[in-house]
């Protein structure tokens, strides 16, 4: 496995909708491996395919989901003390030729506290976005078979989020004008916005 580089907004690949993936083979899963290596190391909690320079419609994805569930202590064998872990699931996993079904957004402004996202193409940044609150994934997983994730909250604003990337939009393509200029600014001041510029996790120092 190794970490790969993630292209900024400006390159090409970032900008124009990415290819079915028509084969599952041992170089898509190599390149899925890396994939993960790469969300991990930057870190992040999702990676779509053009973000390393692979225009192919693909995405994966690592995300801690708490469901508010609390573990009792009833059960036999419970030492009364409460496991922290009962309430939390774990959604990881790649997302392969995905459709993606999205609740109606918001009429209402953005949150800056609770709605705001950043990128790894566009690190270092934060901009409020309202995305719809619950989305189901339909994609293939690396076996070929077919599954379907119905998300709600924040997995649901990720699977919005990397399937952007598919059909060639960054998040800040999508957000309130007045972001959108001091995107733009930040843009033009790093230099970014034409091809050719990329960042590698573990090596250059930038959160995103």
């Amino acid at each position: 496995m190794a970490v790969l580089p993630i292209r900024i907004s400006g390159d090409p690949v970032l900008h124009t909708p990415a290819s079915p993936v028509v084969a599952i083979d041992d170089e898509l899963r190599s390149l899925v491996a890396d994939m993960f290596e790469t969300m991990d190391a930057a870190p992040g909690v999702g990676l779509a395919g053009p973000q390393v320079g692979v225009p192919l419609r693909l995405f994966v994805f690592s995300y801690v989901e708490d469901t508010g569930d609390e573990d009792t202590g009833d059960e036999e064998g419970d030492d009364d003390s409460p496991d922290d872990t009962a309430s939390l699931r774990e959604y990881r996993g790649v997302a392969i030729n995905p459709e993606l079904y999205i609740s109606p957004t918001s009429v209402e402004p953005a949150d800056p506290d609770t709605e705001s996202e950043g990128c790894l193409s566009f690190p270092g940044e934060r901009f409020p976005l309202v995305r719809g609150e619950s989305a189901i994934l339909r994609a293939t997983d690396l076996d070929g078979r077919p599954y379907e994730i119905e998300a709600h909250g924040w997995l649901a604003r990720i699977f919005q989020h990397e399937f952007d990337h598919l059909e060639g939009l960054l998040y800040i393509d999508r957000i309130d004008p007045v972001y959108a200029k001091v995107a733009r600014k930040i843009e033009r001041k790093k230099g970014w916005g034409v091809p050719g510029y990329a960042w590698l996790p573990g090596v250059d120092e930038l959160d995103a």
